[in-house]
């Protein structure tokens, strides 16, 4: 088990930067660990996850060439950078780890933990 907490959000206008974080409760480097977000009214969408030694990536393709994902498994926290953000980015965004299964499998099904999201506003 493990808890995260998520910070960083807030309101940015549009074409600005925000660097989002995850705090664990425990070191994290056995976990799968990825950001989802949640527009009201939609689904939670993957956004990016990253495997457990930092090595591989993965991202949507309408976050490619903005968002960086990265890990410092030397503690327990998980960082998204996110440059240009733009209008259809405002959402709250959430932290989720998986003990087991590669980042390649970005399912928002596939991770048993999450964080209670913080919430990034962009504005025109």
């Amino acid at each position: 088990q493990v808890q995260l907490v998520e910070s960083g959000g807030g309101l940015v206008q549009a074409g600005g930067s925000l660097r989002l974080s995850c705090t664990a409760s425990k070191r994290t480097f056995t976990y799968v660990m990825g950001w989802f977000r949640q527009a009201p009214g939609k689904e939670r969408e993957f956004v990016a996850t990253i495997s457990r030694n930092g090595a591989d990536t993965y991202y949507a393709d309408f976050v490619k060439g903005r968002f960086t994902i990265s890990r410092d498994n030397a503690g327990s926290t998980l960082y998204l950078q996110m440059n240009s953000l733009n209008l259809e980015d405002t959402a709250i965004y959430y932290c989720g780890a998986r003990p087991s299964g590669l980042a390649s499998t970005t399912t928002t099904q596939s991770f048993p933990f999450w964080g209670q999201g913080t919430q990034v506003t962009v504005s025109s």
